[in-house]
């Protein structure tokens, strides 16, 4: 699917704030997706369709997960964690997205994995540094993308990590598998 049609598919599905993190997702991730040689079509198409269900009923979603067994660890999760997993089916499904590699970048762009592939990392570095972020250590991040997608990922992740627990919030155990991975990577 083209870009334009892809756009105006998921405009209507998000405010007007998150469809302009989402141009800012797509085009970060192009431009990593280019600097560490990964298809920038995939890339693309994985930025747009990321959060295209993230404003989506959280029922709807928990009932989307049970029905296509898309993992029963999920239903306990709120929508930050579902809406990746959830979006890559409605990329399946609706969108006719066949692609694993993109499917597998929109259901992991939140909590990430332990080995991700290249353009997992660009989608969940792409998703965090976008230029409309603005968070203390952002632009720090940024710099660090541009020299090194694996220590980009180990950086993202960690601060991701530190992020929620410094809000006493619960952390998905994929995000700590995650982190454990790349904090030991060298």
């Amino acid at each position: 699917m083209e870009r334009e049609k892809l756009l105006d598919a998921i405009k209507p599905r998000m405010p007007k704030k998150r469809y302009i993190h989402t141009i800012g997702v797509m085009e970060t991730a192009i431009q990593l997706a280019k600097r560490y040689n990964e298809d920038a079509k995939k890339a693309e198409v994985a930025a747009i369709l990321h959060d295209v269900v993230k404003y989506a009923d959280e029922e709807w979603m928990r009932e989307i997960v049970r029905t296509h067994q898309l993992g029963n660890e999920l239903i306990a999760w709120g929508t930050e964690i579902l809406h990746g997993p959830v979006g890559a089916w409605i990329a399946q499904t609706e969108f006719q997205i066949a692609d694993a590699t993109i499917l597998n970048a929109i259901r992991y762009h939140t909590t990430g994995r332990a080995n991700m592939t290249k353009l997992e990392k660009i989608l969940f570095i792409a998703d965090m540094i976008e230029p409309n972020r603005k968070f203390p250590g952002v632009d720090d991040l940024r710099k660090i993308a541009q020299k090194d997608l694996t220590i980009a990922m180990r950086t993202c992740i960690h601060h991701s990590v530190a992020h929620l627990i410094k809000m006493e919030l619960a952390i998905y155990p994929q995000s700590i598998e995650c982190y454990n991975y790349y904090i030991r990577e060298d």
